[in-house]
């Protein structure tokens, strides 16, 4: 049965670029490898023909000598496909580390002599508009594992040092070759460290960390909106036995303020205002919320739901020097419990009305009535 082209198996062009070749070939051995289809033979030649597709397409030598000479290229020994068993490894081999990032992520993650990043911690932290306004330097307490004092963070007693592992020498990985690749897989003498300890610090057992409670100082610019998110690097637990530690993130929330709304740097307050300022006019004080006194102004006549606009009296804008707006939106109060006196003055005001004191209602009244007899005459012609 003779080979199918190998630009064919991966589903490529013959000028694809090296990026397009991994991506489709990434995409295929995912789809086919053995580990996501036991048992499926079918499964097992197409991931053990990709491989051989990729293996010569992916090196630039082999690809010139393919695209001249085809197949024909290894048939003497120059690159052609191995076997493969029945029985793979779980773990990837080094071209899909390569690919998926695997192997580079386990080595990042943990540096020479078995130490690794400390997690990054989270701190949820509540503050008032005002707070967002000015800005602060707020101080928190949280509990986070520290670098041991005892073992200065190695995880060994005092006076003694971790071993290089022998089942591994120090790697952190055992690797052995089955068939078409160089499978690897994490060792299981030290976990992957690439050490061990013979005499652990009997102040953190081990670990190289202990937990204590700091005090950090963390800084709030002003214009900080809620979820914003403040970054302290290092700050986060230590890492295992001296590696670096992680960072601690903190996240804001603004707590809900009785007079204001906010929507991004602008501010929106209600004011109610009485009957009679609505319709004669008038001026009222409002907070503002950097504490000074602002001064509204309402026209004769304002109907209830205007907004007023004071310009630049909102919240900064983070790392700017500008600042929103404030909007104060007056709604129009209904007298209550009236006396009798009151009750005929309105129902001397009322008699005393006209379309000009309240055009609005009486305009929209006056279509009403309109509707109505336009309804009764049509229902009459249909008798």
């Amino acid at each position: 049965m003779s080979k199918r082209d190998f630009y064919e198996v991966l589903g490529v062009s013959k000028t694809c670029t090296e990026v397009e070749l991994k991506a489709a070939y990434r995409k295929l051995a995912m789809q086919h490898h053995p580990d996501r289809n036991p048992g499926d033979k079918d499964c097992e030649h197409k991931f053990k023909e990709i491989n051989e597709a990729y293996d010569v397409l992916k090196d630039g030598d082999k690809r010139a000598a393919y695209d001249r000479f085809g197949h024909a290229a290894f048939e003497h020994g120059g690159g052609g496909a191995h076997g493969f068993g029945a029985d793979f490894a779980s773990t990837f081999s080094d071209i899909f580390e390569d690919l998926f990032g695997m192997g580079g992520g386990r080595r990042g993650a943990r540096a020479g002599g078995g130490r690794e990043r400390g997690q990054d911690l989270r701190y949820n932290m509540e503050i008032t508009l005002e707070e967002a306004y000015e800005g602060k330097v707020a101080q928190v307490r949280i509990p986070t594992p520290v670098t041991c004092e005892a073992c200065s963070g190695s995880g060994a007693q005092t006076g003694t040092k971790p071993k290089t592992c022998a089942t591994c020498g120090g790697l952190g990985r055992i690797r052995h070759a089955q068939g078409f690749f160089t499978l690897e897989r994490t060792c299981p003498a030290c976990q992957g460290r690439g050490e061990m300890i013979e005499d652990p610090c009997p102040n953190c057992s081990g670990s190289g960390r202990v937990t204590r409670e700091r005090t950090l100082s963390v800084n709030i610019p002003p214009g900080v909106e809620d979820g914003t998110r403040i970054r302290l690097a290092g700050e986060g637990e230590a890492g295992v036995r001296g590696g670096p530690p992680g960072d601690l993130y903190i996240f804001l929330s603004l707590a809900g303020h009785e007079f204001f709304q906010r929507d991004g740097a602008d501010l929106y307050c209600r004011v109610p205002i009485s009957m009679v300022t609505a319709a004669l006019g008038g001026q009222f004080d409002v907070p503002a919320v950097d504490g000074e006194q602002v001064r509204v102004k309402i026209p004769e006549g304002t109907q209830s739901g205007r907004r007023f606009r004071l310009s630049g009296k909102g919240m900064p804008v983070l790392r700017s020097k500008q600042h929103g707006d404030m909007y104060v939106q007056v709604t129009v109060e209904t007298p209550q419990n009236l006396t009798k006196k009151q009750r005929d003055l309105l129902a001397e005001f009322d008699r005393l009305s006209s379309d000009k004191t309240q055009p609005e209602s009486q305009g929209f009244f006056s279509k009403v009535r309109e509707f109505i007899d336009g309804m009764s005459a049509r229902g009459a012609g249909g008798e």
